[in-house]
């Protein structure tokens, strides 16, 4: 390998986009809801899957709970418990949906709701 093939290489890696912590809430984001709603259109064939993906949403939200519900956190107060108060109908919709009494929609909407807010204000 030359010098100038390695210094290529050194030069990429350091230029690669640098992530925020808003960049990485997208992509967490984004990757469960995309898992949610495609377990969900084969929810009748694979049903665990199905309960897999509300548990990973209903994780991701309690983690997102647990964020605004820090005092260190530097969002704004309405908007933390706007994003706790999410997490608490996550929760309890969650229960609904795995009763058979509720449909998953609403968590896909939310989900997306969150992810047009991410973008909107300087996200993926």
């Amino acid at each position: 390998m030359t010098l100038q093939t390695l210094a290529q290489r050194a030069y990429a890696q350091s230029a690669a986009p640098t992530r925020t912590p808003r960049d990485t809430e997208y992509e967490a984001i984004s990757k469960i809801t995309h898992r949610l709603k495609a377990a969900a259109a084969r929810k009748a064939s694979d049903y665990s899957g199905f309960v897999q993906a509300l548990h990973d949403n209903r994780r991701l939200w309690s983690v997102l709970a647990n964020g605004v519900a820090d005092s260190d956190n530097a969002l704004p107060n309405d908007l933390r418990a706007r994003i706790f108060y999410l997490s608490e109908f996550t929760e309890q919709h969650t229960g609904q949906v795995l009763a058979k009494k509720a449909d998953v929609e609403p968590l896909l909407e939310i989900n997306l709701a969150v992810l047009r807010g991410l973008r909107q204000s300087g996200g993926a």
